[in-house]
C-alpha cells in the first residue's frame, strides 16, 4: 500500500518524531466555507449531501484545497447510527436535529434495529472509499462516531436539549433500560468504526460531546465504560498500519487519568484546560488534542497568532501534540482567519521539535 506523503498527524497521535506540529480543525468541512453552501444547496437538504459519496467526498477535500491542513476528517453526522437504527431523523431550522420515534421505554430498545454498516449505513462507506481514493495518499483520512452516552442523549431527549432531564430520569430511575441502550450502542459503534477502519479511515475518533454532563461517578458508570468496550474491540491496525483512536470529552477535564486508562491514544481537550496542565496529569501515556477556544479565531490576525504560541509553548517541547481548535470551528467564521491559524501552528512549532 502506497505511504502517506503526509503522515505528521498519524506520527503525532503515536508520539513519534515530527517535523512540525499536525494541524486540524474540528467541523473544518462545513458552513463556515462559500463553497460548502454551493455544494449543499446543490445536494439539497443536509442528509442528501451525507448520503452522495461524491458531495461528501466534494466538501471533506474543500478545506484542503484552503488550508495546509495535515488530516482530512469524514464528512457525515454522528446521528447516523440513530437514524439508521429507526428514529427517523430530520432537521428543523430553530431546533436542528430531531428524531420522529425517541426512545422513553424499554419496548422502544428492544425494537431497535442493529443496522448493517454496509447496509444502512452504506452510504457512509462509500463516502469513505472515495474520500480515501480522492485523497491519493496527500494526508490520514480520519473516521468517526458518536459516542454510546451522546448518542443517547439525542435518541432519548429526542434532538438536542439543555437540561437532559429525559435521559437524566431514565439514567436515575430505570438504569436497566438505559444500560441496555448503551450497549446496543455500543455495540454498533464497534461494527460502524470498525468498517470504516476497512473501507479506508487511518485514524478514529470518538466525540463524547455530552459526557460533561455527568458527575463522576455517572461519567464512568454511563459513558466512560462504554468507550471503554468500543476501545477494546476496535481494529488497532488493519493492512499492515496500525490504526491510532482519539477520544474527545468535551467538559472532561476531571477525567483525563481515567480516560488515559481506557487504552486510547490521544485525548481530545477543549479550551478550559491548560494544556501544560494536561500534560503533566498523564504523562506520556497519551498523545494531546487541542485545544484552542474556537472564538478565538474571532480575534485579530495577531491574537490568533499570539494565542498559538502561548499554546504551544504551554505543551512545550517533544513530540504527542496534535494542534485543533477546543470543539468545532463556528459557521461564521472569516476563512481567512481559519488560514492564519493553521499556518501559524506550522511556523511557530518548528522550534519545538529540532
Amino acid at each position: 500500500m502506497p505511504q502517506l506523503k503526509n503522515d505528521r498527524y498519524i506520527r503525532a497521535l503515536f508520539k513519534q518524531d515530527v517535523d512540525k506540529t499536525p494541524v486540524w480543525m474540528m467541523r473544518q468541512a462545513g458552513r463556515y466555507l462559500p463553497e460548502y453552501k454551493t455544494t449543499r444547496e446543490k445536494a439539497g437538504d443536509f442528509m442528501s449531501l451525507c448520503r452522495s459519496a461524491d458531495l461528501a467526498c466534494e466538501v471533506t477535500l474543500q478545506p484542503l484545497h484552503r488550508f495546509k491542513l495535515d488530516a482530512a476528517i469524514l464528512f457525515s453526522d454522528i446521528l447516523t447510527i440513530p437514524d439508521a437504527m429507526g428514529l427517523g431523523l430530520y432537521f428543523t431550522q430553530d431546533h436542528g436535529p430531531r428524531f420522529e420515534r425517541p426512545i422513553s421505554c424499554k419496548k422502544d430498545v428492544d425494537n431497535l434495529i442493529t443496522p448493517d454498516p454496509e447496509g444502512e449505513l452504506q452510504y457512509v462507506m462509500n463516502a469513505v472509499r472515495t474520500i480515501r481514493r480522492e485523497l491519493k495518499n496527500e494526508v490520514p483520512l480520519i473516521g468517526f462516531s458518536g459516542s454510546p452516552w451522546t448518542l443517547a442523549t439525542y435518541m432519548v431527549e429526542a434532538g438536542t436539549s439543555k437540561s437532559f432531564t429525559k435521559i437524566k430520569k431514565m439514567a436515575f430511575c430505570e438504569p436497566q433500560i438505559l444500560h441496555s441502550l448503551l450497549d446496543k450502542l455500543a455495540d454498533t459503534v464497534i461494527n460502524y468504526l470498525n468498517a470504516q477502519i476497512e473501507a479506508g479511515a487511518q485514524s478514529v475518533m470518538i466525540f463524547d460531546t455530552w459526557g460533561g454532563v455527568l458527575s463522576s461517578r455517572d461519567y464512568n458508570d454511563f459513558s466512560l465504560q462504554y468507550m471503554t468496550k468500543i476501545l477494546d474491540s476496535l481494529h488497532r491496525s488493519f493492512a499492515g498500519k496500525k490504526i491510532p483512536v482519539t477520544l474527545f470529552t468535551k467538559n472532561g477535564n476531571q477525567w483525563l487519568e481515567q480516560i488515559a486508562d481506557t487504552g486510547c491514544d490521544c485525548i481530545g481537550l477543549d479550551w478550559t484546560i491548560d494544556i501544560a496542565t494536561a500534560k503533566m496529569r498523564v504523562g506520556s501515556r497519551v498523545a494531546l488534542q487541542g485545544n484552542m477556544d474556537p472564538s478565538m479565531l474571532y480575534a485579530s490576525p495577531e491574537r490568533i497568532k499570539q494565542e498559538v504560541a502561548t499554546i504551544l509553548e504551554g505543551f512545550g517541547n517533544g513530540n504527542g501534540h496534535v494542534f485543533n481548535l477546543g470543539h468545532g470551528i463556528h459557521l461564521d467564521v472569516p476563512p481567512e482567519n481559519a488560514k492564519v491559524f493553521v499556518d501559524a501552528v506550522h511556523d511557530l512549532s518548528v522550534k519545538y521539535h529540532k
